[in-house]
C-alpha cells in the first residue's frame, strides 16, 4: 500500500479532456490514489495548457516547431522531457492525447512507469497516425460493431506495448465519426483514472469499470443488456459476439 499519492506527468497535444478527468479524479485535498504533478505539451495554445493552469500544475512546452525536427529527432528532446520529470519526481507517465513517438530515452527510463489510452480496442485500429477522427473512421470504414477504449503500457512503438485494461463501446448503425469519438471519448473520461488507481494500487477499483473491461482478442463481448447498463445507451445494435478481426 502507498504512503502518498502517486506523482503523475501527464503528456497532451490538444483539449485535455482526459487531462481535465485525471484532475477532476485526483483532486488537491482529496485521499486520491495520485495527483498530477506536472503536465507536458508538444505545443502552445492548446486546451490542454489552460485547463492545467486552472488547476494550479505547473505546465512545460515542449513545442517540435520552436525546437526544429532535426534537434528533436535526436536526443535534446528526451534530455528535456527527463528533466522535468525529475524536477517534478514523478513516478507515472501518462500519455493523455499525445500525439507525438515518446523517445525511447524516456520509455526506458520509466520501464513499465508510462501509461497511454487510445480510443479503439487494440491491437486493432492503432499504429502510426491512428489517432483522433482518423481510427473513428477507420473503425466504420472496417464495419466492426464493437469499439472501445484501451489503456495500455508504452514500449518504444506506436499502441503495442501490453494492455492493462479496455472498455467496449457499441457501434451504432448510424454513427458518424463524430458520434463514435464522444461515445469512446465518455468511457476514456472512466477507464483512464481507475486503472491508475489500479496500477498505483492505492484503491481497488469499483466496478462495473474494471470487472466489465476485456479484450476483444481474447475474449468474447458482453450482451447487449450489459452494455446497455454500462453505456446507458437508449438502443444498441447488433454487438459482436466473436473476436474482432479487421
Amino acid at each position: 500500500m502507498n504512503t502518498r499519492a502517486a506523482r503523475l506527468a501527464v503528456f497532451v497535444s490538444g483539449g485535455g479532456s482526459n487531462l481535465q478527468a485525471l484532475l477532476d479524479r485526483f483532486a488537491p485535498g482529496a485521499e486520491a490514489a495520485a495527483q498530477v504533478a506536472a503536465v507536458i505539451a508538444s505545443r502552445p495554445s492548446i486546451g490542454a495548457i489552460a485547463r492545467a493552469e486552472r488547476a494550479g500544475v505547473p505546465v512545460h512546452v515542449l513545442d517540435e516547431r520552436e525546437m526544429g525536427a532535426r534537434e528533436v529527432e535526436a536526443d535534446h528532446l528526451a534530455e528535456r522531457m527527463l528533466a522535468v520529470l525529475a524536477e517534478h519526481e514523478v513516478d507515472l507517465v501518462v500519455l493523455a492525447g499525445y500525439l507525438q513517438l515518446l523517445p525511447a530515452a524516456v520509455v526506458r527510463a520509466y520501464s513499465g512507469r508510462v501509461l497511454n489510452i487510445h480510443p479503439a480496442l487494440l491491437p486493432a485500429f492503432g499504429g502510426r497516425g491512428m489517432y483522433g477522427l482518423r481510427v473513428h473512421r477507420a473503425v466504420l470504414a472496417a464495419g466492426a460493431c464493437v469499439s472501445g477504449a484501451t489503456v495500455h503500457w508504452v514500449d518504444e512503438e506506436y499502441d503495442r506495448g501490453q494492455i492493462v485494461a479496455q472498455w467496449p463501446v457499441p457501434v451504432l448503425a448510424d454513427d458518424t465519426p463524430e458520434s463514435l469519438a464522444a461515445r469512446v471519448l465518455a468511457v476514456e473520461h472512466l477507464l483512464l483514472p481507475a486503472t491508475i488507481e489500479a496500477v498505483v494500487g492505492a484503491v481497488v477499483p469499483e466496478a462495473p469499470v474494471v470487472a466489465e473491461s476485456f479484450s476483444l482478442v481474447t475474449g468474447r463481448a458482453p450482451c447487449e443488456a450489459g452494455i446497455r447498463q454500462l453505456l446507458g445507451e437508449a438502443r444498441v445494435h447488433r454487438v459482436l459476439a466473436e473476436p474482432l478481426t479487421t
